[in-house]
């Protein structure tokens, strides 16, 4: 774990930043190799449950959410292998953009304030929802959760997942679909002058469910402008389109049209923005139907959280916070894949030990996080702090 913090590679690299470190003298050690660091693996899986239970434990002398007695958050993501042999390679959802690379998925649940308590592994090809169940079994089995709310995106908890929840005592705070926000805007169980850069919240009597509404003015501002930016980069390519045409007196325009429309279509605005041709002129030239773009910009910014819990025993302002929270496992999976603690490569093949291996990082996540709180004020972050620490030298007599 301390390893991984230091400097990050494989269990031979771990070895010689040792002796670079003389860290079995310093810590009374005898000598030991690689392989002494695969056998820890081995017993990191054997003993992930004891050691899981012993951090959600630690984490119960924090101060517990008014009303609720537990919160957790949970999200799941994936990391790519450079190998064939992992046991749980599989090819899969690629969300590192990785063609042609096969991935294991892992998810991590944290505590109300994104402290991680446990993670796990699941083959490449496994589906973010499907990986549900067993953090359900996880808290109301091993860690003897009752009263449990769990904190996950639309994408994560779907319907058959939040029945499931629903089933052994759970609940649940989301996120909807815009098309899910608009079949509530033609219920009137939400309407459109309710979404303001203020909370707030309307209930649906017939499902029993709270739903906190709210528009995000700089979130609008981005999508007006992405949109705005696509449109032009249209015209952009329609006039190099046209270009080519007069350069060009026999090439066909409806072969420029199909180009484009294909690029549009790319760009997902093809609902409001359309390529026309006037053959007379041998020209394209782009059209613009106002009625679906005021459709896609009504929405722009408006996100609605959804929520079996009652206000008696959370307020709209904690359930908004509490969503908001799981930002706290995105800053987890970036530290863990793309910043400091660098997931992969993933240099093991065995599934026991590839487990262990995202546990190592999860544990060594929760010293960062640590070490990131306790520095703040000294305006460095935890890898600065690392290096200047590196370069104090010890006297072992």
């Amino acid at each position: 774990v301390l390893a991984r913090l230091i400097h990050q590679g494989s269990r031979l690299s771990a070895v010689r930043l040792a002796h670079h470190h003389a860290v079995c003298e310093l810590l009374g050690l005898d000598a030991f190799t690689e392989d002494d660091l695969y056998q820890a693996m081995d017993w990191l899986y054997e003993h992930k449950e004891k050691i899981e239970e012993r951090v959600f434990r630690y984490g119960q002398a924090h101060p517990s959410e008014a009303g609720v007695r537990h919160i957790f958050l949970y999200d799941v993501t994936s990391t790519y292998l450079e190998g064939q042999q992992n046991a749980l390679a599989e090819y899969g959802y690629n969300r590192d953009k990785k063609k042609g690379k096969k991935q294991l998925v892992y998810g991590v649940l944290t505590d109300a304030q994104g402290d991680p308590v446990a993670v796990e592994a699941f083959k490449g090809n496994t589906k973010d929802h499907h990986t549900l169940a067993a953090q359900v079994l996880k808290l109301k089995g091993r860690f003897g959760c009752q009263s449990i709310t769990i904190v996950g995106d639309k994408g994560m908890l779907k319907s058959t997942q939040i029945n499931e929840l629903a089933r052994v005592g759970f609940h649940y705070i989301t996120t909807i679909t815009k098309p899910q926000i608009e079949t509530l805007l033609k219920r009137e169980v939400l309407h459109m002058g309710l979404f303001d850069d203020t909370l707030c919240e309307m209930e649906d009597p017939e499902e029993s469910l709270r739903y906190i509404l709210r528009r995000n003015p700089q979130r609008a501002e981005e999508l007006q402008q992405t949109r705005h930016s696509k449109l032009e980069a249209v015209r952009e390519k329609i006039a190099e389109a046209n270009t080519y045409l007069n350069a060009h007196p026999r090439a066909k325009v409806a072969t420029q049209i199909n180009e484009l429309n294909t690029y549009v279509a790319r760009l997902k605005i093809d609902s409001y923005a359309k390529i026309e041709g006037d053959s007379s002129l041998n020209q394209v030239r782009l059209r613009i139907d106002e009625e679906p773009l005021e459709e896609a910009r009504k929405l722009d910014g408006c996100y609605v959280i959804k929520t079996d819990l009652s206000k008696d025993v959370a307020a709209k302002e904690r359930i908004h916070q509490r969503y908001k929270a799981l930002s706290e496992v995105e800053w987890a999976f970036r530290t863990e894949k793309t910043g400091f603690l660098e997931v992969r490569p993933v240099y093991v093949r065995k599934k026991e030990r590839t487990v262990a291996h995202l546990l190592v990082v999860l544990l060594a996540y929760k010293i960062e996080r640590h070490l990131r709180a306790a520095w703040t004020d000294l305006n460095l972050t935890v890898e600065e702090g690392i290096q200047i620490l590196s370069k104090i030298g010890s006297a072992v007599i």
